[in-house]
């Protein structure tokens, strides 16, 4: 490109449309431009509900979503056995993969649709911009989707609360079963029952937190005896004109003192309160990390493989096969089936393997002729190796069938042979 074409295709964010100045550095009128609906956030970030985010519980549900959301989710062929075979590249495997819609990745949308799922109990999956209409065909290309939350059901259709990118809006409408991937959270009896595990310890939660504002608000909450008895309603405005003279010397004083009569006593009443809500909160976590199979550890990083592979498959792996089982019930049509369509998948085994025993893993799966040298190249990091050798799957401690061996090694194992040995293959060479 010449340096005209430069400077006539040459652009500036700060000198796009409308801007304030021109080139030199002149000030002008800038021309309005309506963008749309403006907001100050987020408008289709995820919000928990049911005072969820006031408490831990929004950590150990972000976290779980996290850690699903970076499993691949792909549009795949399958083999003649039920087998992965290759990759589709379509729209649904771009939105599984690239992007799922102009403001949301892939990675970002399974995150939302996860956490969606664990807060809500059960969610939609809504086919936005499609080829043909999804009322009229279910034969549909899918290329943008979004997580829709659930407001009405009926016998076909769903009414769903959607954001609309269009507009900014957050949007009801009504779309069929049939299109729309529903899925319920695995863990519902645990998490979304109104008597769960989940929701008792968030109640127990928000009564604790409700106790200490009440002992950090600042009141003395004492109560003053005074010398005489209040029954008439002229003792009762002595009193009253009393408990205003204290918080009157209370609220003037500098250091918050004052002063009291010889007969009068003073009981304080804001001592921390006695009840076991403490212990049961502690009570109710625990169960809940129980019948999850969370630990602390997972949480706070130190978990060792043994623990992150119970967790994978006690919490991820199920929530990842109500997700994938939804996508290929309705965004796969049987005719796609039939033609070994698929939604699968794929947990990265290496995760977790220390660099140490990286190089035994690689060296027991090269030699078992279970991957090439090319693919534990790419789990390492390291890019492909030009040689044709490192994409073929076979053992590199044997010899190639057919190569030629040295009179005194074996051609099965590469060992030496003893001399009788060595004398008898070489005989028999010669015979041939």
């Amino acid at each position: 490109m010449g340096l005209l074409d430069r400077l006539s295709h040459a652009w500036n964010a700060f000198f796009g449309k409308g801007p304030p100045y021109d080139l030199n550095q002149q000030f002008i009128q800038p021309r309005y431009i309506d963008y749309g609906l403006a907001s100050t956030y987020r408008p289709d970030r995820v919000y928990f509900t049911r005072g969820q985010e006031k408490t831990f519980v929004n950590t150990i549900i972000n976290r779980i979503a996290v850690d699903a959301a970076a499993i691949d989710i792909r549009h795949v062929r399958l083999d003649d056995n039920g087998r992965f075979k290759e990759y589709i590249k379509d729209e649904l495997d771009g939105c599984l993969t690239v992007e799922s819609n102009k403001d949301q990745a892939a990675r970002a949308f399974l995150q939302d649709v996860v956490m969606s799922m664990l807060d809500e109990g059960c969610i939609a999956v809504v086919p936005i911009d499609t080829d043909i209409d999804p009322h009229e065909s279910t034969s549909i290309k899918i290329e943008t989707m979004r997580v829709g939350k659930i407001l009405q059901w009926y016998p076909d259709h769903v009414q769903v609360e959607c954001y609309n990118d269009h507009t900014g809006r957050r949007q009801t409408i009504t779309v069929p079963k049939k299109t729309t991937a529903i899925i319920e959270n695995p863990f519902y009896a645990i998490m979304n029952e109104p008597n769960s595990i989940l929701q008792r310890l968030i109640k127990k939660l928000n009564l604790l937190d409700v106790i200490d504002a009440q002992s950090g608000s600042g009141k003395l909450n004492l109560i003053v005896q005074l010398p005489y008895v209040i029954k008439t309603e002229t003792r009762r405005t002595q009193a009253a004109q009393r408990r205003q003279d204290i918080e009157d010397q209370l609220a003037k004083s500098q250091y918050g003192i004052a002063y009291t009569d010889g007969t009068e006593k003073i009981t304080q009443l804001n001592r921390p309160a006695e009840n076991n809500l403490l212990s049961q909160v502690q009570y109710l976590t625990s169960m809940l990390f129980s019948q999850l199979g969370l630990t602390e550890s997972i949480l706070n990083g130190t978990a060792d493989e043994k623990t992150m592979l119970n967790y994978q498959n006690r919490i991820i792996v199920p929530i990842l096969c109500a997700i994938t089982e939804e996508f290929r019930r309705k965004f796969l049509t049987k005719a796609a089936r039939t033609q070994k369509q698929d939604i699968m998948y794929f947990v990265n085994p290496f995760r977790y393997v220390q660099a140490s025993d990286m190089a035994e893993i690689g060296d027991k799966m090269t030699r078992n002729e279970i991957m090439t040298s090319n693919e534990i190249r790419q789990i390492v990091g390291l890019k492909p190796s030009t040689d044709p050798n490192a994409d073929e799957l076979r053992n590199k401690n044997l010899n190639r069938s057919g190569q030629e061996t040295s009179p005194g090694q074996d051609p099965n194992n590469g060992g030496n042979l003893d001399d009788a040995a060595t004398k008898k293959l070489t005989d028999l060479k010669k015979t041939e």
